[in-house]
């Protein structure tokens, strides 16, 4: 039998199961060098947490870039008014009452002889003020409250779940008739304080639920066995995996605050003159639209406008969110 003698050109490489297989050396080189991703797809990626993930899907998301957009404008115009007019919205001249649009003044002006451009720009504070206030109370409070009672259950589980029963049967705009008709005050904390106080259910119930449906998971169950603490539990593993719903909802919310605040507004219980709101603004045109469409025309596209860019950011951030829409 002829002897065999080493080649340079092969090279030995391990099977992975203990034994050993002959390999050219561009075979070998190849092996080397393969990718680490599965059936040499390519490289291994880091696992994205769902934060991450959420946020690749949102820059991508022509509804997102949109609404964002423009609340970033309202915010904007509502720190800086001065930005984009210069006028003062309590500033009216009776002798322009319901005339149309003019040089400097687009909008023309209301039944009062105020400049409509300008009250909607200072409107926007107002709206923004109310929701993001509003929302920031009833989520604190809502989370907080259905957090516990879904984490420790027993009885104060039940008696939070019949007092939400109770706010839920009270009409929300009979509720602000009868409780901000009896305030003096002309600033927009009733108006927050009302909104939190009937608000504060809906969020308690999505928090309970989302609560109740992480801490049954495996990971939660091995930390509790290994000792962690409530506070531990509630901070470290359940709230960053049942917040996401909360941030849904309460963002969808705003949007249905700042209208409740103009319709409260309109009904003469929630801001009053001198305020400016969008609300006031829109129920002082009501007389006038046939003569001054304009006084209303303004004011309320300026709060449509509103609402429908924070439901469209809620409705992003749902879709990016909810891993059963993926």
């Amino acid at each position: 039998m002829p002897e065999k003698h080493f080649d340079p050109d092969r090279a030995i490489a391990g099977t992975g199961m203990g034994g050993t297989m002959d390999l050219g050396v561009d075979e070998a080189e190849t092996l080397e060098k393969a990718p680490g991703g599965p059936e040499g797809t390519g490289p291994r990626e880091k696992p994205r947490s769902l934060w991450s993930d959420a946020w690749h899907d949102l820059r991508r998301n022509p509804v997102f870039i949109v609404s964002a957009l423009v609340i970033l404008f309202l915010v904007v115009i509502s720190l800086w008014p001065s930005l984009i007019t210069s006028g003062s919205p309590l500033t009216c001249d009776l002798a322009k009452a319901q005339e149309g649009s003019q040089p400097g003044h687009p909008f023309g002006f209301n039944g009062q002889g105020c400049d409509v451009y300008t009250r909607t720009v200072y409107g926007a504070r107002t709206s923004v003020t109310v929701g993001v206030c509003a929302t920031l109370g009833v989520a604190i409070l809502g989370s907080v409250l259905g957090a516990l009672a879904g984490y420790f259950g027993g009885v104060g589980d039940s008696v939070l779940s019949r007092i939400t029963d109770v706010f839920f049967a009270i009409p929300v705009v009979l509720g602000g008739l009868v409780l901000l008709s009896v305030t003096t005050s002309n600033t927009v904390w009733p108006v927050i304080g009302f909104i939190v106080l009937l608000g504060w259910p809906q969020l308690s119930r999505i928090a309970r639920g989302s609560v109740i449906t992480v801490k049954q998971n495996d990971y939660v169950q091995a930390a509790r066995a290994l000792g962690a603490s409530h506070s531990r539990l509630m901070l470290r593993h359940i709230a960053p995996n049942a917040i996401a719903p909360v941030i849904v909802v309460a963002t969808i919310a705003l949007g249905t605050y700042i209208s409740l605040e103009a319709t409260l507004s309109y009904l003469g219980v929630g801001l009053k003159p001198p305020s400016v709101s969008w609300g006031i603004d829109i129920s002082a045109a009501s007389p006038y639209i046939r003569n001054a469409p304009h006084a209303l025309l303004w004011p309320s596209g300026a709060l449509a406008i509103t609402v429908l860019a924070f439901i469209m950011l809620g409705d992003a951030v749902r879709d990016a969110l909810d891993p059963k829409l993926r």
